[in-house]
């Protein structure tokens, strides 16, 4: 098993790269299986946001799901101790999973309308037009970066494998991966869809019209 260490705005100690793979090493007591883990500490620069000013983002790579946590503290010891408790139990539910071969299956109205998303609040540009857009990244788990022209936008893209999927499956994709949202392309049908968490323990989907091709 590779664990890789990177920093983001931050230099990685030799005290805080042996505290992470001593930490990282025990994933494999969940799951044999697990091929790589990286992590990812990142500090932001901003001083309004001292008491959140380290990230640490951790992704296990095996040959099951991809399995994800990521917490932020004042403190980049504490904000990996976080991830690291957050991944554990997302690790223990995947192995539970697999003991328990029962499915459970998710039960959602046909037609669910998305709640109403607030107007996002763009930073102030001086009244210029933004013509600059992103190039897509072609390599698959490599994030890219790119700073919308002149603006302060900065937009981050990361390539995915896509493997078609029913709504169960990919609402245990997301729960791993801990995101409020899950696109995927779901198996009957092919068509791009996209789950989400809507209030309490109900979910949403959103489905496109048109139908995903693959060549033989």
């Amino acid at each position: 098993m590779d664990i890789t260490v990177v920093g983001r705005n931050a230099e990685i100690s030799s005290r805080l790269r042996d505290y992470v793979e001593e930490k990282a090493a025990k994933v494999e007591q969940f799951d044999p299986r697990v091929q790589r883990v990286e992590v990812e500490i990142t500090h932001e620069r901003n001083p309004r946001q001292a008491d959140t000013a380290e990230r640490a983002e951790i992704t296990v790579i095996s040959k099951g799901p991809v399995i994800r946590a990521e917490a932020s503290s004042s403190d980049r010891f504490a904000a990996f101790d976080i991830a690291m408790g957050k991944l554990t139990e997302r690790l223990r539910r995947a192995r539970d999973r697999k003991k328990n071969h029962r499915r459970h299956i998710v039960e959602l109205p046909e037609s669910v309308a998305p709640a109403p998303a607030e107007e996002p609040q763009l930073p102030d540009t001086g009244d210029l037009p933004i013509e600059d857009s992103p190039s897509a990244p072609t390599e698959p788990g490599v994030a890219v970066e790119s700073q919308l022209g002149d603006s302060p936008v900065v937009v981050r893209q990361k390539l995915h494998e896509a493997v078609p999927m029913t709504v169960d499956e990919a609402l245990y994709q997301m729960e791993l991966v801990g995101h409020p949202f899950y696109l995927f392309i779901e198996k009957s049908t092919m068509q791009p869809c996209a789950v989400y968490h809507r209030h309490g323990w109900t979910y949403g989907v959103i489905r496109l019209n048109a139908q995903v091709t693959t060549g033989d």
